[in-house]
């Protein structure tokens, strides 16, 4: 495994500055959230700025990146290119950095839907990619106190305002962030 430093350098070289901007403070947030709640510090940094590596890739080389890799889109993955990043970049930081970690890969892979049974780093970083310091959304200081209080609310909070704004855009919810959000209200109970 390289350098973060190097990982960084790669980077401001596949993306605009706005989404350098954000890797960098995302990957510092991963840190923050990884220190507090006891996960992979190391591990949180290098998923934090790579979780965007392809992210401004044409969508026709994220295809031949993921057919390469042997992933298979379903019909819903296939009408969601927004999606495609985090499953080309777990490809991406796999099979071209050879990033062999199952960890790692599965932060990246699921950093935009969550899924059920997430791991804590992949909750890290599916929660540092809302907080970091440059996001100004609405609820984002919201979103960013939960996160302080607790991952498990950060989580709720985070797959609710997904599902609920693409609900409201009438597009389509991934498989994977219904399951999320199950698996949170299940566990509320």
């Amino acid at each position: 495994m390289s350098s973060f430093e190097e990982y960084k350098a790669l980077i401001k070289t596949k993306m605009g500055e706005k989404r350098y901007i954000h890797s960098v403070n995302m990957a510092k947030q991963a840190v923050h959230l990884a220190e507090k709640y006891g996960a992979d510090v190391k591990k949180a940094q290098i998923a934090g700025i790579l979780h965007d590596i392809t992210k401004e890739m044409p969508i026709d080389e994220q295809l031949q990146l993921m057919k390469k890799s042997g992933i298979i889109l379903t019909d819903l993955q296939m009408l969601s290119p927004k999606l495609w990043h985090s499953i080309s970049g777990a490809c991406y930081i796999k099979n071209i950095l050879g990033i062999d970690d199952d960890d790692i890969f599965n932060a990246v892979r699921y950093h935009t839907t969550g899924r059920a049974n997430m791991s804590l780093l992949e909750k890290v970083i599916f929660i540092a990619d809302f907080t970091g310091e440059e996001r100004d959304y609405p609820g984002a200081d919201e979103m960013k106190a939960a996160a302080e209080e607790s991952l498990e609310k950060a989580m709720e909070i985070g797959i609710t305002f997904s599902i609920t704004d693409l609900i409201e855009r009438r597009l389509a919810v991934a498989t994977d962030s219904l399951d999320a959000y199950n698996e949170i209200v299940i566990n509320k109970r």
